[in-house]
């Protein structure tokens, strides 16, 4: 496998003011239809915009108001790593004004869907911290699941599905290892600048690092991991195949059984966490 094509390391030293863009849905080369992008704006910068395609907007640190179609909002975070998600997400043909109230973040999703659907604004509260994981294998797989909107809360005209996770340091995510027919883009950010993690791409390992983006080939597993000392973020986003929507992915066989609260494994006498 090429993973040089898959692990896109290219905005290691950060993103510049302005929109960047690290996939774009509309290019010749990438069959999948998902793009991401990085924006950033100063305290004060104002952007006013019909989307061409169905768009998402998610914050990443900062304050920012405006409208998205009728829609009103006004957006805070300070930490993704403690706060859950604020989202814009319109269809094609919607306006949508976006004023910086403060030095703002926001990655911006993007696929070719022009088909219409209402505008709308998730805050924090509609999208709480899921804490998959809990009590299995010692809470060695314990992390932060936000799921903004998928097919659960959106109309059959959607086809983008956005959320996040973050990965305790130390622990794994996207475990046990799980694959879908649908393609998948994972983009990093660590509690630190030097942080990192290991991503899979089926039998492929690669190191991610501050400000990496993986994309994830369909049917590839892909379970995660974070150093010691170091909370590991990343959204991810994914594309319903049309007919084929996303909804559960597939645990791999073998390593189903770790999702038992039950599942007995090897530990060492003393270790942390051992009764006897």
């Amino acid at each position: 496998m090429n993973t040089s094509a898959l692990h896109l390391t290219d905005h290691r030293s950060g993103f510049g003011p302005g929109e960047t863009d690290i996939t774009r849905h509309d290019a010749v080369d990438d069959p999948v239809g998902l793009g991401v992008a990085v924006l950033r704006l100063g305290a004060g910068e104002r952007i006013d915009q019909v989307a061409a395609v169905e768009t998402a907007w998610l914050l990443m640190h900062g304050r920012v108001r405006g409208t998205a179609g009728p829609s009103p909002f006004d957006f805070e975070r300070h930490s993704l790593f403690d706060e859950s998600a604020s989202c814009l997400h319109v269809a094609a043909g919607t306006r949508v004004t976006l004023e910086a109230a403060s030095d703002a973040e926001l990655t911006v999703y993007r696929c070719p869907n022009v088909r219409a659907f209402d505008a709308r604004v998730f805050s924090p509260a509609d999208v709480p911290d899921e804490h998959r994981g809990a009590g299995q294998v010692r809470d060695r797989c314990l992390r932060l699941v936000r799921t903004v909107f998928d097919r659960t809360n959106s109309p059959e005209q959607v086809e983008l599905v956005l959320g996040e996770v973050v990965t305790l340091p130390g622990g794994w995510s996207s475990y046990p290892p799980h694959h879908h027919p649908q393609s998948e883009i994972y983009h990093y950010r660590f509690t630190e600048p030097q942080g990192f993690g290991h991503a899979e791409l089926g039998e492929a390992v690669v190191k991610v690092r501050q400000y990496d983006t993986v994309r994830i080939p369909a049917g590839h597993d892909h379970a995660q991991c974070a150093a010691p000392g170091y909370g590991m973020y990343y959204s991810w986003v994914i594309r319903h195949l049309p007919g084929l929507p996303y909804t559960v992915p597939e645990f791999t066989s073998e390593h189903a059984w770790t999702m038992r609260r039950d599942a007995q494994f090897w530990w060492p006498r003393g270790g942390e966490g051992d009764d006897d």
